[in-house]
């Protein structure tokens, strides 16, 4: 039986998910704006969620049609037969997106979505499932425009950038999916070189290590769809085994390397990487960027550098930038360097040709991942 699903992602990477959830197995692809539909089996929604490493949540279409009114939404998601989908004794949380829909409130719209999930399984079942907004078993989202809604279930759960391995309670500000999409942009494949020389607490070195280690990202957490009527558990074990079948042991010399000027930071890419199990496959050591040399002849870097918003941050980067190039130039010559960033005047003061820049949003904040192939030589003074 053929399902439609749709798997949010950080704008900009679209089609990068788009040939992902392809060699996922995926059919009937279809990038849209922040996220990709796409058809298959029920079993293809497990498969999205543990094989996925850019999308956001794995959204599996349970209804829809028109909708210019409270009423009609109401009636919509009531039509929806929804103990096929969950017991009545698993907790619901719902959410509502809308783009210019003519519902006057997203909260009273969500009050009636709520309302007619549990109104339909109290009728069919005589129980009605409790909300819980925090951690509930059951997410169903409504997605409505200014002439219809879609009705989906969240396969996913918690958002997939969570890979069941980060135990600091604080956020990295590189979310995981952001950054295995920015690897994906550069083109890097395991056994090139690759570094990421200000790595902070090492998000896009685990994500490059995860893919090289072939290691499935969700293999270490749970997912919405294993509280759904429709789970299997013996099929889903089988599919976890598989994954996990086709891992790849730690090389002899890693090819994958991370940086930092600050001690603290090398200290959380380590532990991090230890949380992940993926200590064999990345070489971390503390150095200013602006002094280490390349640690191959060539190879792929790829950074997030920090961009400050108050202004002696933006001054501090003012200098700071031209001196990266120089750094580039003088002991990176044959790589390809990319930096993704919020700061769009980093082109004009690092002083190197872009040969590509792709826009694309860390949160609500636009940024650009600018990519420049690197010579050797040294930027004339005011170039």
């Amino acid at each position: 039986m053929t399902e439609r699903y749709f798997a949010p992602c950080p704008r900009g990477l679209e089609a990068v998910l788009a040939a992902e959830l392809a060699r996922i197995g995926a059919g009937d692809v279809a990038p849209a704006d922040g996220g990709v539909g796409f058809a298959g089996d029920l079993a293809l929604a497990w498969r999205a969620n543990l094989e996925s490493r850019i999308a956001s949540r794995i959204l599996w279409r349970v209804g829809g049609g028109a909708c210019r009114d409270e009423h009609a939404l109401y009636a919509l998601v009531k039509a929806i037969d929804w103990k096929r989908h969950f017991a009545p004794s698993r907790t619901l949380r719902v959410d509502v997106a809308a783009t210019r829909s003519p519902l006057p409130s997203l909260e009273f719209a969500t009050l009636r979505v709520k309302d007619a999930v549990c109104d339909r399984l109290r009728d069919d079942t005589g129980t009605r499932p409790s909300v819980d907004k925090r951690a509930p078993d059951v997410r169903v989202a409504a997605y409505l425009t200014e002439r219809d809604a879609t009705i989906y279930v969240d396969t996913s759960g918690e958002p997939l950038f969570k890979r069941g391995w980060r135990r600091d309670a604080e956020e990295a500000p590189l979310r995981e999916n952001l950054a295995a999409g920015l690897i994906a942009l550069t083109g890097w494949a395991p056994g090139t070189p690759f570094l990421d020389p200000m790595c902070g607490s090492g998000t896009i070195a685990i994500e490059a290590a995860l893919i090289a280690a072939g290691r499935a990202p969700g293999l270490a957490r749970t997912f919405g769809f294993q509280k759904l009527a429709w789970f299997d558990g013996p099929a889903w074990q089988r599919m976890k085994q598989a994954a996990r079948d086709r891992e790849h042991a730690a090389p002899s010399a890693p090819a994958i390397f991370a940086s930092d000027a600050a001690g603290g930071a090398v200290g959380k890419t380590l532990a991090n990487l230890r949380a992940a199990k993926l200590d064999g496959f990345v070489a971390v050591e503390q150095a200013d960027f602006l002094a280490r040399s390349a640690p191959a002849a060539h190879g792929v870097l790829l950074a997030n550098p920090p961009y400050g918003v108050r202004l002696a941050d933006r001054d501090e980067l003012a200098r700071l930038y031209p001196l990266v190039g120089d750094a580039l130039k003088q002991r990176f010559a044959g790589w390809t360097a990319y930096f993704f960033t919020g700061d769009l005047r980093l082109p004009k003061l690092i002083h190197l040709k872009v040969a590509r820049k792709t826009p694309l949003f860390n949160g609500a904040l636009e940024c650009r991942l600018f990519e420049f192939p690197i010579v050797a030589g040294r930027h004339a003074p005011g170039a």
